[in-house]
């Protein structure tokens, strides 16, 4: 604003000081008014910018100030304040050169195409930072939006990998640990046993914890390997794997039979399919174990690649509560299962049977 205002003025200063007093300080009062009100060219761009434009028509001084108001009006990039101003900025310039003792006067149609130069560029520099602030604003929103995306998805990946730890674990573990308890249980009320059959007993609970140990192993390495991102040691049980686990229970005790009438038209079960109802199964043997030692428990799996697949399992409500501690959370992290393979799981009681359905889609 200052060199703006000196080269202007300094082209009418010697005529003004010499033989016009009055416009000399007219125009110092003006300048020093422009530069005043500039200070508030954002609170009201519009009628700050006129009142400038119109003070610089009688004042040099107040060039300076009117090209920045005119350039900060032009920010806003809209046409319709725009194009009035410009026009008033040439009209108030024309005004100047005719009315001020300028010391070497330039032919009128020279003075008024500079004057329309200037202007243009005023305003074309002031869309270019206006533009340029928007286009800043644009990308740092954009990136802090993106920020806040990426951290929501983290959360939420942090929440699905904590859901899935927690089921696997429940899974895995609960029937472990079902198996252990009960063999601790059934020591707990056997006093005429011989230390012969009392270290066998030892060593069956000694090898269901290293069982234990061993499946949470499996289930830590195949959520998260850091170094590969793949599977690590134990791969994840399959359909092909129901027959080893309803016989483990049968050696355990529990009564167990295991109706497979599944149409599989010669194709095999998908390996998600299979590892879902696996961990079906499991829970209904954890759970007819904990709540029902000594009952029948009866399985029967049906359906066909069309028609999806369901499992039934029915045990007799026990008496009395579970010897060995739980925190319900079995049957939620089953029904999660089977939800985020597009199927559902319901139980209920019927008499005094506790019935177990699932439903899993072959494509799951």
């Amino acid at each position: 604003m200052l060199a703006i205002s000196a080269i202007v003025w300094v082209s009418v200063v010697e005529g003004q000081a010499e033989d016009h007093h009055l416009q000399f300080w007219v125009d110092v009062v003006l300048g020093l008014v422009g530069y005043a009100l500039v200070w508030w060219r954002r609170r009201r761009p519009v009628a700050i910018a006129v009142i400038i434009c119109a003070l610089s028509a009688a004042s040099g001084i107040a060039a300076g100030p009117a090209t920045l108001a005119m350039v900060s009006l032009a920010t806003h990039r809209q046409l319709r304040q725009i194009l009035p101003l410009a026009a008033l900025n040439l009209a108030a310039a024309t005004i100047f050169v005719n009315t001020q003792p300028v010391a070497d006067p330039l032919p009128a149609w020279i003075d008024f195409s500079v004057n329309t130069v200037i202007i243009s560029a005023m305003v074309a520099w002031g869309m270019y930072v206006g533009s340029r602030r928007e286009l800043i604003w644009t990308l740092r929103n954009r990136a802090e939006t993106a920020e806040a995306e990426q951290e929501l998805r983290t959360r939420e990946a942090r929440t699905v990998e904590r859901a899935r730890i927690a089921r696997e674990m429940h899974d895995v573990l609960a029937h472990r640990i079902s198996q252990i308890s009960m063999h601790a249980g059934a020591l707990s009320f056997r006093e005429d046993l011989t230390a012969d059959e009392m270290r066998d007993s030892v060593a069956v609970i000694r090898e269901k914890a290293h069982e234990a140990l061993t499946d949470l192993r499996g289930v830590l390495g195949v959520l998260r390997d850091d170094g590969t991102g793949r599977s690590a040691e134990a791969p994840q049980p399959t359909y092909a794997d129901l027959p080893a686990l309803v016989a483990e229970a049968d050696e355990t005790g529990l009564n167990v039979t295991f109706h497979d009438d599944l149409d599989r038209r010669g194709m095999p079960v998908p390996d998600t399919v299979g590892r879902t109802f696996f961990r079906i199964v499991q829970e209904g043997i954890t759970n007819a174990r904990k709540h029902a030692p000594g009952s029948r428990l009866t399985i029967d799996v049906t359906g066909s690649p069309e028609g999806g697949v369901d499992i039934r399992m029915r045990n007799p409500i026990g008496f009395g509560p579970s010897a060995a501690p739980g925190a319900g959370l079995g049957l939620v992290g089953l029904t999660e299962r089977a939800e985020l393979a597009g199927g559902r799981l319901e139980h209920r009681r019927e008499g005094q049977t506790f019935l177990l359905h699932a439903w899993i889609p072959w494509t799951a």
